[in-house]
This record gives structure tokens, sequence and C-alpha cells, in this order.
């Protein structure tokens, strides 16, 4: 058998004999944690030790080094004797290992995390309470989704409540960050609150300040989540603690909705604010205003589809979304702008753990090719350089690409961010800029001809901006795509035949890279192909290209 990699105790371990161990001793209090990297596991698990320790309970933890779906992770099992044992009495046996259904508390910092020990089958539904955090870290199989590849939250929240014996879920996460310490204090707090353990708040709160390190934001974190996972009388409501909310103190509140947005319907404003404001940071208020008026136009075009309002003005609000992240497309500025930013050094050190009197450099290796530069600059020229391009490609030249390597924490590496970020202004004179204005018309201008047939199918289409994503070879895809199904939609097509037509071939678009599930979508239908993708040139031996070969 092999032991885990780390093992701690109060004391050694020492083998005792049945007769010396009352037979009306309880079994010991087991608690599983799983934490992902960086979270302070560890030092979670050292405090139940210690917590158990100073009241006279014998404890031991045990670590086991793993891997999650997203980070490095180590799952600590921690075990207390259930009654404290007087002076001289022989420490008991405890497990360095957790057993399948024999855990009393399984602490998780993130849901799916939560969801994967449920599924391992470690929780007991007759024995185990579970905490876990509603926060979720996404997957890499989540996030390589060209759709929206995320997890129902909800039913992995239900999936948890069925397989245990009782269930708390809040926002470990946003509980931490909003009292400025770390998930362990919170988490720490979280199992205090639960009642589990037979020690008072004094005794827990004394920990943390014996450890000496960020003692008070460390009792705000704890103090929340000891108030979150209190139990109460449950009211059903899922996703918080026996169906209270969980919204931690401090959280950033909704804004006031702008005056120039008063005019929109309740139901849409929610969406334009936060639309508006990314609209606007990405250009100007010029922008913003381009951004309303189209959506005023959409507006108008659902309100005579749909007069009595019998959708609440979805096909509005969709709208709103999916044209702020198009009107904010990624761009050379934008990622200088991106990459400079207070925000982006900020999280940097804070996800390496950088302390206050640390030096952090970032160093960013960057390589633009033809096609980014030519955005910024201005159409004519732009066709021109991209023919120079296809002419050296033509001749079996390699593609002409820039690799840089950017200190942004040193003067020339920032000021040459900032330099990029500071070229705004011309934005509005560049060929992307121009071709992303032409596109987002054309897909309007197809919304507004659909809503006087049906609002169904301009729904449909307006969903349609799902492909517009990523950047470089990815997003031209995507408008490749979006422009294949507006300009091959047949208009002697039944209502019904045309909404299943544009929503399964926007399905089969988001299915795979490739494409080879949308071609087959318009192959059945009986639509055009799609142009053949441009494939990179190879470079070949002399030897392979035969006796007449050059």
């Amino acid at each position: 058998m092999t032991l885990p990699a780390t093992f701690t105790s109060v004391a050694p371990a020492i083998s005792v004999s049945a007769a010396s161990v009352a037979p009306s001793v309880r079994r010991p209090f087991t608690i599983l944690i799983a934490a992902l990297g960086g979270e302070g596991g560890g030092v979670l698990a050292e405090w139940l030790v210690e917590l158990a320790t100073r009241c006279g309970y014998p404890a031991q933890s045990t670590s086991i080094p793993g891997v999650a779906q997203r980070t490095g992770a180590t799952t600590y099992y921690v075990e207390i004797h259930p009654e404290p044992l007087p002076a001289g009495t022989p420490h008991p046996v405890l497990g360095l290992a957790p057993t399948p259904g024999r855990i009393d508390l399984f602490i998780a910092s993130e849901l799916l995390e939560a969801a994967r020990h449920v599924h391992s089958g470690m929780i007991s539904a007759e024995r185990t309470l579970v905490v876990a955090s509603s926060s979720r870290s996404l997957t890499t199989t989540e996030r390589i989704s060209l759709g929206d590849g995320r997890l129902d939250s909800a039913q992995l929240i239900d999936f948890i409540r069925r397989f245990s014996r009782s269930c708390v879920v809040f926002d470990i996460a946003a509980t931490a960050r909003s009292a400025g310490t770390v998930p362990s204090a919170a988490m720490f707090g979280a199992i205090g609150g639960t009642g589990l353990l037979p020690f008072a708040r004094t005794d827990w709160e004394e920990v943390i300040r014996a450890s000496g390190k960020g003692v008070e934001a460390s009792l705000r974190g704890f103090a929340l989540a000891w108030q979150a996972s209190a139990p109460e009388p449950a009211t059903g409501t899922a996703g918080t603690p026996e169906g209270r909310s969980a919204a931690p103190a401090g959280a950033v509140q909704p804004t006031a909705a702008p005056a120039a947005i008063a005019g929109f319907p309740d139901a849409v404003q929610d969406m334009l604010v936060p639309g508006l404001a990314r609209v606007e940071h990405f250009q100007d208020k010029a922008y913003g205003r381009l951004y309303l008026e189209r959506i005023r136009r959409i507006h108008a075009a659902e309100c005579r589809a749909d007069p009595d309002a019998r959708h609440g003005f979805a096909l509005t609000r969709e709208f709103a979304r999916y044209l702020a992240l198009w009107m904010a497309f990624d761009d050379v500025v934008r990622v200088a702008e991106l990459k400079c930013s207070a925000r982006r050094f900020e999280r940097v050190r804070r996800e390496t753990g950088a302390r206050p009197d640390d030096l952090l450099r970032i160093v960013d290796f960057l390589k633009p090719g033809i096609a980014e530069i030519a955005g910024l600059l201005p159409p004519a020229l732009a066709r021109w350089l991209k023919r120079f391009e296809a002419r050296r490609r033509a001749a079996g030249k390699p593609a002409l690409e820039f690799a840089l390597k950017l200190d942004a924490t040193s003067l020339r590496g920032f000021l040459a961010l900032r330099t990029l970020a500071a070229l705004r202004g011309l934005r509005r004179r560049g060929a992307r800029f121009a071709h992303e204005q032409a596109m987002i018309e054309r897909w309007i201008e197809a919304i507004e001809h659909a809503a006087t047939q049906d609002w169904a199918l301009a729904n449909e289409l307006t969903l349609c901006a799902r492909l517009i994503k990523g950047y470089g070879s990815t997003n031209e895809r995507g408008k490749e795509n979006l422009l294949h199904i507006l300009d091959h939609l047949p208009a002697d097509m039944a209502a019904d035949e045309r909404l299943a037509l544009v929503r399964g071939a926007r399905e089969a678009a988001l299915a795979d890279e490739e494409g080879r599930e949308f071609d087959r979508v318009l192959r059945d239908r009986g639509l055009p192909a799609r142009p053949p993708k441009a494939q990179p040139l190879r470079f070949v031996r002399r030897s392979e290209l035969g006796r007449g070969g050059a």
C-alpha cells in the first residue's frame, strides 16, 4: 500500500489493544477537503488539527497531491477524535486516508469539484454534510467549446443535494474576495458554521489569530462564511445555504441606468447598462450612441412583430448582448490596452501570490501578422498589403510575422503597449473597423427583414451572432459561416422550415471548428457548400517533387 505524501499529527500514532479502548467510544469526525491549487487547503487542514489540539481532541491530517480539471489540487483528509482525552491517555490510531461513504463533512471550493467527489462515491446520503461553493472555475473542455460548453450549475447543485445528507451552497470565492482574504479562511468559517464540530466560536477565532498572517482579513472572511453556512430552516431555494441569499458583504451593486437608455423596456435595460459601458470604453461616446441606435432599430422591429410583447422583448435583449460583444471586437489596440491595464497587473500579482514588496516581471510574447497590421491601415492601403502578402505566399515564401517579446513591467515595454493602445483614435479609419461595421449592418438588415415575417426566425438570426468569437482564423471562419447562412437562406421555404434550417445550421457550426457538421447540414438541405478553406503552405524536400520537379 502506498501511503499519502504528507502526514501531520498532533502526536505519533501508537497501536493500542482492544482492551485499552472502551467499546463505548464513538467514531471520529471525518472531514474531506477539496481545494484547487493556491487556495490554502493545506493551511485549512493545519488550522483544523490545531483547533482540535487546543481543545484536547487528538487529530491528524493527510494530504494527497492530485490533479483537478483546471489546476493542480490536493485533497486533504482530517480525522478528529470524538471526545477529549485526559492527559496520559494513549493516543488512538486514526485513519490515514478517506473511505468512500464514511465522510462526515465534505467541503469544496469549486462546484464541479464537489460534484466530482460525489460521483466518485466519497459522499454518503445517510452521513455526509456537504459544503460547496457555487463559484465555477471552468474546465478546459468547457472553455474550448465553440458554443456554450459550461455545465449547468443548477443541475450540479441538485445532483449534490440528492446524494448528500445535507448540503450548504454559497459563493466561497466571492466571500473571500469581499473580505480581502483567501478561500481557506472562508472555508474554515463555513466548517465552523455548520455546527458539526463541538468547539466554541472563540476557539476557531483564536486559531486564526495565532497564525499571525492577515489576521483581520481572515477573521472577516471567517465571520461571513460562518453566517452563510449556519443551519436555518430550509425554504427550498437551490443554490443558496438553506434557501437564503448568499450575496457577500461588500458585493458590487448594480449601477443606475444612464438616461440614454431610459426609453427602453425594463427587461432590456439591465443588459444595456454593461453593453453600453463596454462599447463606450472600446471607442468613445459616439460609438455608444451608434450602439443604442442599432438597438432601437431592432426594438422597433420586434414591437411590430410582437405588439403584445408576449416574448418579453427577448429578441431586443439578446441582440443587445451580442451587439456589444461584436462592436467591441478584439484588435491590436484592444489587446495592447488590456495588457497594460492596472487591473491586469493586479490580477497577475494576485494569481502568482506575489507579496507587496516582491518584484514582478511580466513578459508578453506577441506575433502579429499582416492581417493584424492591415486592420489598422486605411482600406486601400490594407488591400495593397494583403495582395503583397498573397504574392509572397504564392511564391512559396513563409507568411510575414513579427515575433515580439515585450516586458510589460519595464519602461520600454510598457510605453510600447501604451503607444499601441493610444491608436484608438485611428481605429475608425482602419480596414478592420470598416469590415466589422459592414458585417454588423448586414446582420441587422437580415434580422429586420425576418421580423416582418416571423419573430422566431428573427430571434434565431440574432442568436447566430454566437458564431462570432475568438480571433484570427477562428473569428474569420465564424463570420464566413454567418454570411453563408444569411446569403443562402431560401426565401420560398415555409416559415417553420426556415426556422429549423437556421437553428440547425447555427448549432452545427458550433459543433466543431473544422465545420464538418456544418457542411453536412448544408448538404442535407441542398444549400451551396462553403468555399474551401485555404490550406497552409507545406514546404517539401526537392526529392519529393520527382524527376521533373524544380
